[in-house]
């Protein structure tokens, strides 16, 4: 679900746009307030630069906070790929008749490989699709530009219903055992080791090479409680209620603000040339529309990114990276190229 093109300004301001028309009445009411009642209602700049300071140090935080934790769920998932490769070649070298019991013929041992390889991208499937399901405190999907960029993306897991995506890499037994458990990608991953401990009972793997793979598992079963971890933990309320609140605190009171400085300025610039330049007044309105847009865009993009798995433009592609995982696993199998399933689309915004 990669977007290949910077997100550059003119989609900043399409993104915004909703906003903007907001900013636009506030400042225009306002300095027409102040202007018609002779500069009579007017607001000191000065509280309102120590709010904007304030805000300013709130949004810095909140925007780092924010970017942590997409940071974090990326670097869980490149982990997910080294541990994935490693479990792949793992695989494809241990399970071997070199202590079997009964030795079984290359074409059976490329089955139990193929079963084993599938069934852990079944649990990549399961992970994805689990990372996808949607929590009450996660909003930002709710606001109508932030579901118009979404629009333009592919989320498997929101077009292609679990159990479709999950059929063609595991049996009917196992289909059969997750239809009743609730962590399903958990459940994968107990069918993992005991279908590798009963390889290990027949000598199809070698018991130092049995506990390598239990130890890859282990892998996997932290990298995906990492994972739930940002899933289900979020960003706390408490500080995004209150950044909300503070700014539009702030960028309610700022234009009357600007216009009082504004105002300052037309009188010390008419008693020097001796006629009214009340106009300089209205010059206000752009500056704090500039303003007002800044500082409400910086607080919107840190809130984007505070859940990181919610299926959103900004996200991480865990689904581009799953399938990236499959084709590197199956290929090395030796499957046939056209069973391969390719890469999700990718697209640019200039062909939406």
């Amino acid at each position: 679900m990669y977007i290949k093109k910077i997100f550059g300004i003119k989609d900043m301001v399409l993104w915004t746009r909703y906003e903007t028309i907001i900013f636009i009445i506030i400042a225009t009411v306002e300095v027409a307030i102040f202007v018609w009642s002779d500069h009579l209602i007017q607001f000191p700049f000065t509280p309102v630069a120590l709010i904007g300071t304030a805000v300013a140090f709130i949004i810095g935080f909140q925007s780092n906070s924010a970017y942590g934790r997409i940071w974090e769920a990326r670097q869980i998932w490149g982990s997910i790929v080294n541990s994935s490769r490693t479990f792949g070649m793992m695989v494809q070298d241990f399970i071997n008749n070199d202590h079997a019991k009964l030795p079984i013929s290359e074409p059976d041992l490329k089955q139990e490989r193929t079963i084993v390889i599938h069934r852990h991208i079944a649990w990549l499937t399961a992970l994805r699709y689990a990372m996808r399901q949607p929590r009450t405190w996660e909003y930002v999907m709710n606001e109508q530009t932030n579901k118009e960029w979404a629009n333009k993306i592919y989320v498997p897991e929101f077009n292609l219903p679990f159990d479709e995506a999950i059929k063609p890499y595991l049996s009917e037994a196992d289909l059969a055992y997750l239809a009743n458990k609730g962590n399903k990608q958990t459940a994968i991953l107990y069918l993992q080791s005991n279908h590798l401990r009963q390889l290990k009972e027949r000598g199809l793997i070698w018991e130092f090479s049995f506990l390598e793979l239990e130890n890859v598992l282990e892998e996997l079963f932290t990298h995906q409680g990492k994972s739930e971890r940002i899933k289900n933990f979020p960003y706390p309320r408490q500080f995004a209620s209150l950044m909300h609140y503070f700014t539009w605190i702030f960028l309610s009171i700022l234009p009357l603000a600007m216009a009082s400085q504004f105002g300052e300025m037309a009188v010390k610039i008419s008693d020097k040339l001796g006629t009214p330049q009340d106009w300089i007044v209205w010059v206000s309105i752009p500056f704090s529309i500039v303003v007002m847009w800044v500082f409400h865009t910086m607080n919107r993009i840190g809130r984007v990114g505070e859940n990181p798995f919610e299926g959103s433009a900004n996200d991480v592609p865990i689904s581009t990276i799953a399938r990236g995982i499959e084709i590197d696993l199956r290929e090395n199998l030796g499957e046939n190229k056209a069973d391969i399933p390719q890469p999700f689309e990718v697209r640019n915004f200039t062909q939406m």
